[in-house]
């Protein structure tokens, strides 16, 4: 596998630290609301990532935390008059309902700041010890021109950095450049710790590279996250993490481009901000994943109501492929293949192939989704009613099995639609039945589009009616 390493920026041979567990760290969500489309693109684009490194035969720690303690949370508190704490639980159960849906597996830890407040300060410690940090009135500042590859992730300079920084108003650094590790408490009703250096809260930076290497180790695999992470979060990570260890972060750093509403910046302010929860009432969960994978994560995307629907169709054909392949199982022979048949199967199998090439480069679910495609058109083209049992199930198997791997089909449960029915749908379907027999085909339509805006689809086939149940 190769896998694009922003640190080198270039196309690197994917070789883990230890070759028994592959370790990764994304950046999860400040819970202060329910997360965005933005958001989620990382959440769905490294599920996969991991999912796929599971289905190469990979064991995977996968850690993804939680950022309770923030300005934005306070803020929410103060508004709602509540707790910090309250907020932050909230949200972070509203993620696990929203991160479910989309079938975004949790993380093997899902580490909390507030759970790691004393190795927070002893990390900020270490800092202060060696050199590459200090307090300032129950402040503490990371010196940046302390550490020397200062801006290798984000290919900046300091000389460029420094003409652009500035000291803000409050804020006793002694360099602009320099960030902050612990803020001192400046209210009574802000949350706040005990610390060598006074009652505060870490810094945002801090926490990632506590946590990471808390649960990881020094030296990690892959970090990812959004592009918007790379400068300064992800930068300052690296500063602070490889100045407390004098080891390697992570060996490989990914980040998912940015998703454009109708082409224009997300925003608040342009009244295009969209919650995951807000497109699930138009959309369901999964045609929302699949829109994310539709492109290859580095690159930008467009959110918009075309997309949309072009990603609703485009998984429904996966569907109706199933659907039919299940129907066909049901009247299948067992049987011996002929010799064209088991190159048939030969065939079928080499779309498993064109997947793992397609993901093997760069994680590149577009052509991994093509190759489902493929595989789903040559079902469509040489499957049919004399076709034996062992080519459609192992078909049908091998559909599941790579939509599995992009977290998809996860709507489809095994039981065919026509065992779901309630007695009043399958009372329609014998009076439509019978409205043919007796060429009554005014009737017949009537009670079919009836059914049809019930989700209920009918498909008359020389074996008979078959049923198909569509959300």
């Amino acid at each position: 596998m190769k896998i694009y390493n922003t640190l080198s920026r270039k196309k690197e041979d994917f070789v883990p630290v230890d070759e028994n567990e592959v370790k990764i760290y994304v950046c999860g969500p400040t819970v202060y609301n329910y997360f965005h489309i933005g958001n989620a693109r990382p959440f769905v684009v490294f599920d996969t990532l991991r999912r796929y490194l599971e289905y190469r035969g990979k064991k995977v720690k996968y850690v993804q935390n939680f950022t309770d303690v923030d300005d934005k949370i306070i803020n929410k508190a103060r508004e709602e008059g509540v707790t910090p704490g309250e907020i932050s639980e909230k949200y972070i159960a509203e993620y696990y309902k929203d991160a479910a849906a989309l079938n975004v597996e949790k993380a093997t830890i899902h580490p909390k700041v507030t759970e790691n407040m004393d190795e927070i300060i002893q990390f900020i410690k270490r800092l202060i010890e060696k050199g590459h940090a200090y307090e300032v009135d129950g402040d503490v500042y990371f010196s940046t021109r302390s550490f020397n590859n200062y801006g290798k992730l984000s290919r900046q300079n300091i000389e460029d950095l420094e003409s652009g920084a500035r000291i803000e108003v409050g804020e006793k650094k002694e360099d602009p450049l320099d960030f902050a590790l612990w803020k001192a408490r400046k209210s009574e009703d802000e949350i706040a710790w005990e610390s060598p250096w006074g009652m505060g809260r870490p810094g945002w930076h801090i926490e990632c590279s506590v946590m990471s290497t808390k649960y990881l180790g020094d030296t990690i695999d892959i970090h990812a996250g959004g592009q918007d992470l790379t400068f300064p979060h992800h930068e300052n990570e690296i500063a602070q993490t490889e100045a407390a260890t004098g080891k390697p972060f992570a060996k490989y750093w990914m980040h998912n481009g940015y998703i454009t509403i109708d082409n224009e910046k997300m925003s608040k302010s342009a009244g295009n901000f969209f919650t995951v929860r807000e497109i699930a009432q138009q959309y369901d969960y999964e045609v929302i994943r699949f829109f994310i994978l539709s492109a290859h994560y580095r690159n930008p995307i467009n959110f918009s109501r075309e997309q949309m629907d072009q990603a609703k169709s485009g998984l429904e054909r996966i569907y109706n492929c199933i659907d039919n392949l299940k129907y066909l199982l049901k009247t299948a022979q067992d049987r011996a293949l002929t010799a064209d048949e088991v190159l048939q199967m030969q065939k079928i199998d080499s779309f498993e192939q064109k997947f793992i090439e397609a993901m093997d480069d760069d994680l590149n679910t577009a052509d991994g989704l093509a190759a489902i495609f493929e595989l789903v058109k040559e079902a469509n083209t040489v499957l049919g009613p004399e076709s034996p049992r062992e080519i459609i199930s192992h078909t049908l198997q091998l559909i599941k099995k790579l939509g599995g791997v992009l977290g998809l089909l996860y709507r489809d449960s095994g039981k065919d639609a026509e065992e779901e029915l309630d007695e009043e749908i399958k009372q329609l379907i014998e009076k439509r039945q019978q409205a043919r027999k007796e060429k009554n085909y005014a009737l017949a339509d009537k009670i079919r589009d009836e059914l049809k805006e019930k989700g209920i689809i009918l498909e008359d086939t020389p074996q008979g009616v078959k049923v198909t149940r569509r959300k």
